[in-house]
């Protein structure tokens, strides 16, 4: 007998924190009532594992993302799909293996941000509409993560060089680039890469990375600099 789908994300309702959206590795995702132990609908749309869940209150939908590289707006009020879009890989770019999409709402509740190995970008959550992209071109490998800052106005992306990049939010504009060796010891500097980031939830200019040998880094602009500047 094969063993039961396996949870691969999950996103906490912020409306009710007993009700939880579970992304699943057969392509579905469950609406989780935790005190009746109860679930409570099942939505299918994706056709690879889900990778991404995000909740906008103002707006009352769950966008998921996949590996599929599809992102789907569902209506939190009935659990109703509303839209979905392919992702927009650039010619020439799709990675070889399927990539893990993660998406995350801007702090105004009506835009996301969206992650693939291949690109950043932004989307407007009702017209499901890109407006802003970056494209990881021939300079810089794989995308491991990116998040916003705690106010939304920057966003730090990790690549599998270990290479950190800041972005202006509003257009995706490179502000800096940090070189693994400013962070790592020369030691493992080869070795070890950032697979995650979390933006510190008061100070929009500092953010840790979860790295591949178990460490965490907490980052910050130079005391004289104060934050992230743009590049000359």
């Amino acid at each position: 007998m094969p063993p039961p789908p396996a949870a691969t994300c999950i996103a906490f309702y912020p409306q009710d924190n007993n009700i939880i959206a579970i992304g699943m590795d057969d392509s579905s995702i469950l609406i989780y009532h935790v005190r009746t132990d109860e679930v409570i609908d099942k939505l299918k749309g994706h056709s690879k594992r889900v990778t991404g869940l995000a909740f906008s209150t103002n707006l009352n939908v769950l966008v998921s993302s996949g590996a599929d590289a599809q992102i789907i707006v569902w209506n939190t009020l009935g659990w109703e799909r509303k839209k979905s879009k392919m992702l927009q890989i650039p010619i020439g770019k799709s990675p070889l293996a399927p990539s893990d999409t993660c998406v995350q709402f801007h702090q105004n509740q009506k835009h996301f941000l969206s992650v693939h190995a291949t690109h950043l970008a932004i989307y407007e959550t009702t017209e499901l509409k890109c407006v802003k992209q970056w494209v990881n071109g021939d300079i810089f490998p794989r995308i491991s993560h990116a998040t916003f800052s705690c106010d939304s106005q920057l966003v730090y992306a990790s690549f599998v060089d270990g290479t950190v990049l800041i972005f202006n939010a509003s257009n995706l504009h490179l502000l800096c680039e940090i070189n693994p060796a400013a962070y790592l010891p020369s030691d493992i500097s080869s070795k070890a890469y950032p697979v995650a980031i979390a933006a510190h939830p008061q100070e929009p200019n500092q953010f840790a990375l979860g790295l591949t040998d178990g460490g965490v880094v907490v980052i910050e602009p130079l005391e004289s600099a104060g934050k992230w500047g743009e590049l000359n």
